[in-house]
């Protein structure tokens, strides 16, 4: 058995260990092990209100709004779907800057950018004028099909093909001068020449009896040239003097001479008026020719009288009717020679500074062109402005 049953009481006993110390250590350590537990439970337990909270707080404040791109990534596309934003227009150009900040909107900025002239383009038939690149192709609503070809007409809500073709100009009230050269499409050369070297801001008038005015019609309007269709009138010395087939005549019944009109009218499009070739005694006569300025102001055109009958009484039916009309102040090549028509347009430009505006007449001939795009640089050095002739219609009293 075990020695100490025999040994005596007291004695050669190993020492009894004090437990005390170790014991007192140990509770400490327990202790402070559930202190720091429930320190971490309480901190937890804080923490997951805190959570709780944040979450809520972030669910009321305001979200970013999706933005929907039906191109992709276009940031045009996904700037006009922004809810609250101006629509971007397609052709303006503009550069777009969206950030996000922190409270979650959306801010995009818009700054201006330069165009390359190869984008889309957006046809507004309800505004004075056509874009230059589409210049030579006509407003449909302005367009009426006939025996005679497509004629011009007043749009349903009243736009006038004079509005849609009208060359545009500065608006400014100082001196202006509207030059006509007409006899476009008679000579191929002469046509050509006139458009290519002529300003734009010369008006060109067709002559109804030419040839392919259709393609001369589409190179002028790109060029920025304004344009009317010159009609064939009886002048007093006809038959002798024979403006040609389709001429308007005194004797003849009101319907086949507006027969004769229409069917000139339909050669081409794009025109903002007409104006008379020759015609002395049919526009002297007031019978005859109420009918047709009546039906030109029906269409929503303009009426240039070239001023070279006295005896004319466009201006008296024209107000009566209310036909938006001009009249030729001169005729700048009666002298085919480049330095009488110069000083001819020299004559012009003192009508003009008297008056405010004036008209000048004349023939695609090379003299003519060759003066008036000479005079035209000068004149604008001068504070002239050249302007389309319907920017001059009601406005011009004659000589």
């Amino acid at each position: 058995m075990g020695t100490d049953l025999h040994a005596p009481l007291g004695q050669n006993r190993p020492a009894v260990r004090r437990r005390t110390r170790k014991v007192s250590l140990a509770v400490v350590a327990v202790a402070l092990a559930a202190t720091v537990i429930l320190g971490l439970s309480i901190y937890a337990m804080q923490g997951d209100d805190a959570l709780k909270q944040a979450a809520s707080d972030a669910s009321a404040m305001p979200k970013p709004k999706q933005v929907q791109s039906p191109a992709g990534n276009d940031p045009d596309a996904a700037a006009q779907q922004t809810a609250g934003m101006s629509r971007v227009n397609p052709t303006s150009g503009a550069r777009i800057e969206r950030t996000l900040t922190d409270d979650g909107s959306i801010v995009t900025k818009y700054t201006p950018g330069t165009r390359d002239g190869g984008g889309p383009v957006l046809i507004d038939a309800q505004r004075i004028g056509q874009d230059p690149r589409m210049a030579a192709q006509p407003n449909e609503a302005l367009l009426e099909d006939s025996p005679y070809g497509r004629l011009p007409i007043v749009g349903p809500d009243g736009f006038r093909p004079m509005d849609q073709y009208a060359r545009s100009w500065s608006g400014a009230r100082g001196t202006r001068i509207a030059i006509v050269v007409g006899g476009l499409g008679l000579s191929q050369t002469g046509t050509q020449r006139a458009i290519q070297q002529l300003p734009p801001a010369v008006t060109l008038a067709f002559a109804a009896s030419g040839n392919s005015l259709q393609r001369w019609m589409q190179e002028a309007r790109r060029s920025g040239h304004e344009i009317l269709i010159q009609v064939p009138f009886e002048p007093f010395d006809y038959p002798a003097n024979d403006p040609g087939p389709g001429t308007l005549l005194t004797q003849t019944p009101p319907k086949e001479n507006l027969g004769r009109l229409h069917e000139a009218m339909g050669r081409i499009t794009n025109y903002t008026g007409i104006m008379n070739y020759l015609g002395g005694r049919y526009l002297s006569d007031a019978g005859a020719l109420e009918p047709v300025l009546r039906d030109i102001a029906k269409r929503g055109l303009l009426f240039l009288d070239d001023g070279t009958s006295a005896q004319s009484k466009t201006e008296t039916i024209a107000k009566a009717i209310e036909l938006p009309h001009a009249f030729g102040n001169l005729v700048l090549d009666g002298q085919l020679q480049k330095e009488a028509i110069l000083k001819k347009l020299d004559e012009l430009e003192r009508i003009a500074g008297r008056k405010g505006t004036a008209v000048g007449i004349a023939s695609a001939f090379d003299e003519s062109v060759d003066a008036i795009r000479q005079w035209a640089e000068e004149a604008s050095q001068r504070g002239i402005e050249i302007v389309g002739i319907s920017a001059l219609a009601n406005e011009s009293t004659g000589p």
